[in-house]
């Protein structure tokens, strides 16, 4: 049993047989992809304030200089993400920010917000009216949080970062596996699509990194929502001396990765904090979310690369290279789906995988309906970066 599952009564069972032909693995048995893709989106850090302190991160900023995006700062970035051509606002924040946060709450509840997930959903909102689809990044989640976003997100994620104890987490507000677990099977439960991910080179081992994967896998085979998983590597920040992982590790780690999950599920890195032109042809088949207007706030140091280095890397692998949407075609209504792409399985909670104001957008006859649309089905000037 990981760390914290008692706590939220998850039962996962990771078989040590198939662990061990996990390790085994070795990135000559993975085949290069068949294609990449990439979503274009904007960066919205919502707020900077957290409860964790992890030893590793450089977002979060300390009660008194954490800060609040306004909806005016929301619109303002998400029409200028529109212009350019983005589908996705990535919206982020600190993981519920509690009373040491005085500031933040006082300010929310100036603006008329219960909190920091009632103020996400009216900044999703915003998202949407400007022709973008949100998918955010809210941390630590209950099912009927997940009930109270869903419908203002196409996708949602939080990453698993590893099932082990490690120190990068320690102190008297850390995280635990059983709460990130909790969260991603949560989400499962309301039908969510949803992306995770595990972090590679916080104190973790390799027979950790095999179990993070198949349990994740093991959720995914229950719910059906895991959409991708990323394979990030840690890197050398204010705030922190990990090593970077070389790239014979990440090689082997993304090689797990492809073995460990099903066909469906893509298999992540982040192109600006990785070498993604030497991990293409060992199970890579996404480079995520790039943004061609914002930065990446969460590691500032390390610039998103530009659309056409995205293009070199797919030329380098020789696959072609396709946009996407934040959410991924098999979730879509059936009115918008490619007709060549397979419908994921109904979720269990007898729902639909897109909510109502999701598909609405998806299905709007303006210049933003129709690019999203474009863009779902591989057609028009933005489906890839320029050659």
């Amino acid at each position: 049993m990981f760390p914290g599952a008692d706590e939220y009564e998850v039962d996962i069972h990771v078989d040590d047989a198939d662990t061990e032909r996990l390790l085994s693995v070795s990135p000559d048995q993975v085949e290069a992809p068949a294609s990449l893709s990439f979503s274009r989106n904007v960066f919205l850090p919502l707020t900077t304030a957290c409860r964790y302190t992890c030893t590793y991160c450089t977002y979060y900023d300390v009660p008194g200089e954490a800060t609040l995006m306004s909806l005016d700062e929301v619109r303002d970035v998400v029409r200028m993400g529109a212009d350019a051509g983005c589908t996705e606002a990535l919206f982020t924040f600190g993981d519920a920010p509690d009373e040491r946060y005085t500031e933040i709450h006082r300010q929310l509840d100036e603006w008329g917000y219960d909190d920091i997930l009632d103020y996400l959903v009216a900044a999703c909102e915003v998202a949407l009216e400007e022709g973008l689809l949100p998918h955010s990044n809210p941390g630590d989640l209950t099912r009927e949080q997940f009930a109270s976003l869903a419908p203002v997100n196409a996708s949602m994620g939080v990453m698993l970062e590893t099932t082990a104890d490690v120190a990068a987490h320690s102190g008297g507000r850390k995280k635990t596996p059983g709460q990130r677990l909790n969260t991603i099977r949560a989400a499962g439960e309301e039908g969510v699509p949803f992306t995770t991910g595990i972090l590679v080179g916080i104190g973790e081992t390799w027979r950790d990194r095999a179990e993070s994967l198949l349990a994740i896998r093991e959720l995914h085979e229950r719910y059906g929502h895991v959409q991708e998983v990323i394979v990030q590597n840690v890197v050398p920040n204010d705030r922190s001396d990990f090593e970077r992982p070389s790239i014979e590790t990440m090689r082997r780690v993304v090689a797990m990765a492809r073995v460990a999950l099903p066909e469906d599920v893509s298999v992540q890195v982040p192109p600006n904090l990785s070498e993604a032109a030497n991990l293409v042809n060992y199970g890579v088949d996404d480079l995520g979310g790039v943004s061609p207007v914002t930065d990446d706030y969460v590691n500032p140091e390390y610039a998103w690369p530009a659309l056409q280095e995205l293009a070199d890397i797919a030329d380098e692998a020789g696959v072609p290279l396709r946009e996407r949407l934040p959410v991924y075609e098999r979730f879509l209504p059936d009115d918008v789906r490619p007709a060549a792409t397979s419908p994921a399985p109904e979720p269990q909670n007898g729902g639909e995988w897109i909510r109502p104001p999701i598909a609405e957008r998806l299905r709007d006859d303006d210049v933003h309906g129709r690019r999203l649309r474009d863009v779902a089905n591989g057609v028009g000037p933005l489906s890839t970066p320029k050659r």
